[in-house]
């Protein structure tokens, strides 16, 4: 009969023939805590460390920068102010900032060479701020404009809304038969919101918001971009009144040279081809002839 007895055995059997050690580490925390709030990193580590194991803590931002909050069973400079370190292996923090945010580790070891580790995420909630947004007034149609949106400050990291004319864009416009002829593309994460071919329908006012769960949304300006056609005759207009004044530049030099109105410096530069400048070599030909 197969007794508890037994099957307590068979465990250690199977921990000795697998040298599984018992030397772990736990660490416990709030997770999300709002801003200037005080809380706790908890680090707890099995009796196999020993009565007086070094305990080390570590932090990483979310920029992957890594730093010590706890080194050699003393608080780091950054940290001696506003850190208590309690109970041997644990942190309280008298208030958490938004720098707080990112990934803690408890790092046990002992002068066998035993090392144990365990990790934490501090998710510091931080409302969003107005975002900055970049919007183009003017665009050309069938040309790209990408509008962008982006926060800063908001912790967890803010999605992203548009809104054209006060209505809000879905984030896929074939998912509404309101929006089926649209053309954008939205990327909620980013902040970007692109039009890959800009038609006039496209034109109107736009603004973002930033969203989280700490605080209520908070929107950028709202700014109108006006896609136009290209202007193909004020463009051919400009070019004829730019060669025109061109033209009539030319002729003036030109009857001052003949009167004689200009210095003697000006006719050398007639006579002397090496001097010319070469780009105005063809206007001189025409002035000095």
């Amino acid at each position: 009969m197969f007794t508890s007895s037994s099957f307590v055995s068979v465990l250690l059997f199977l921990y000795a023939a697998t040298g599984v050690s018992g030397f772990s580490v736990t660490v416990q925390s709030d997770n999300d805590v709002k801003e200037n709030e005080a809380t706790d990193l908890k680090c707890q580590y099995s009796a196999d460390f020993g009565s007086n194991p070094r305990i080390e803590w570590k932090f990483k931002d979310t920029k992957d920068s890594q730093a010590y909050v706890v080194y050699n069973g003393k608080l780091t400079t950054p940290y001696a102010d506003r850190v208590q370190l309690y109970d041997g292996s644990n942190l309280r923090f008298s208030k958490v900032t938004r720098k707080d945010n990112g990934e803690y580790s408890c790092e046990v070891s002992n002068g066998s060479n035993q090392l144990g580790e365990g990790k934490v995420m501090l998710i510091v909630q931080v409302p969003p701020s107005p975002p900055v947004c970049r919007i183009p007034t003017a665009v050309t149609t069938g040309k790209t404009a990408v509008l962008s949106c982006y926060d800063a400050d908001g912790s967890p990291p803010p999605t992203y809304q548009w809104f054209k004319d006060g209505t809000l864009l879905p984030t896929d416009p074939t998912s509404l038969a309101a929006f089926k002829n649209y053309t954008y593309k939205m990327n909620t994460v980013t902040g970007k919101l692109e039009f890959p071919r800009a038609t006039k329908m496209d034109s109107g006012q736009y603004f973002c918001e930033a969203v989280n769960s700490a605080g209520p949304a908070q929107r950028c300006k709202a700014v109108r971009m006006e896609v136009r056609d290209l202007n193909t005759g004020g463009i051919v207009a400009g070019v004829i009144v730019a060669l025109l004044l061109v033209a009539l530049l030319v002729f003036g030099i030109w009857y001052a040279n003949k009167k004689g109105y200009l210095p003697s410096e000006f006719s050398t530069l007639c006579l002397n081809d090496s001097i010319r400048p070469p780009v105005l070599i063809s206007i001189l030909i025409l002035i000095c002839e």
